[in-house]
């Protein structure tokens, strides 16, 4: 079977998580139905005793999984980083434990690597579902759109600036572009995804979507990052959401993260 030399990069911090087996099933199932064959998996885990347990016992049958225990204050952004750090290959990959592969998005992707070796980033299309699996709508597939793009399946920085939908879930990005611009930036809360792209497309990364339905992505499921800032301990409010957009735009001209905080700084 043909092979890409990829890492897939897989943050998690706690196992006490309803439905956590369930989705991590499905997940790591859409990486064993591949049609190509991945470098490695890396799982960047916190060190809770269940987690582990249940990653140590796990069958991963044909994958090269790798677990690395993460023992600083955990954080999303600096889990990847550190998975990033760690990658042994060409590629790397964005995922998440409630999310799932299309089991020919990695075979489209090194056809298009083969195609467009000078592209940085490739996005997939993105189904996004809620919890139950219904669909919400689609990500990344915007770049196709007429008059939105500057140019046609390509993500630019002067999109950006004007649109922020986009994600890097399931994304597959050269790692010497991430040494060379740098990560994700810990305390870019909301918007560190947003801050990412802007800093990649203003370095001149070049960035594609691949028309393809190449991930699914679960949303504001309860207890992830993005519902906690809506409906958990830390609700944002109007002036923060703010605050963060702008604050993507400012800093993405900085390859270091400058731990930014909004109780210190205006909107």
């Amino acid at each position: 079977m043909e092979s890409l030399d990829i890492t897939v990069i897989l943050p998690i911090k706690s196992g006490a998580i309803r439905d956590f087996d369930e989705y991590f099933d499905k997940a790591i199932k859409s990486l064993q139905i591949q049609e190509i064959t991945l470098n490695e998996i890396i799982i960047v885990h916190t060190e809770e005793k269940t987690l582990v347990e249940k990653l140590k016992n796990y069958n991963f049958e044909n994958l090269n999984v790798k677990l690395l225990p993460y023992t600083d204050e955990p954080n999303f952004q600096s889990q990847l980083n550190y998975g990033i750090e760690n990658a042994q290959s060409t590629y790397v990959s964005f995922f998440e434990f409630d999310d799932e592969y299309s089991n020919v998005w990695f075979r489209n992707v090194q056809k298009y690597i083969n195609f467009y070796p000078e592209v940085d980033i490739f996005l997939p299309i993105v189904v996004d579902v809620d919890e139950k699996g219904t669909f919400l709508g689609f990500t990344n597939e915007a770049t196709f759109a007429a008059n939105f793009s500057q140019e046609i399946g390509y993500l630019t920085n002067d999109t950006l600036l004007q649109y922020q939908n986009f994600q890097t879930s399931g994304c597959v990005v050269k790692k010497s572009s991430i040494n060379d611009f740098g990560g994700f930036k810990p305390s870019m809360k909301l918007t560190f995804v947003y801050e990412f792209l802007l800093r990649m497309t203003y370095n001149t990364t070049k960035i594609m979507t691949i028309p393809k339905i190449g991930y699914k992505h679960t949303t504001l499921r309860e207890g992830s990052i993005f519902w906690s800032y809506k409906n958990g301990t830390h609700i944002m409010t109007e002036n923060e959401i703010k605050f963060w957009i702008e604050a993507a735009k400012k800093e993405f001209y900085f390859k270091t993260d400058r731990n930014l905080k909004f109780e210190n700084m205006e909107v």
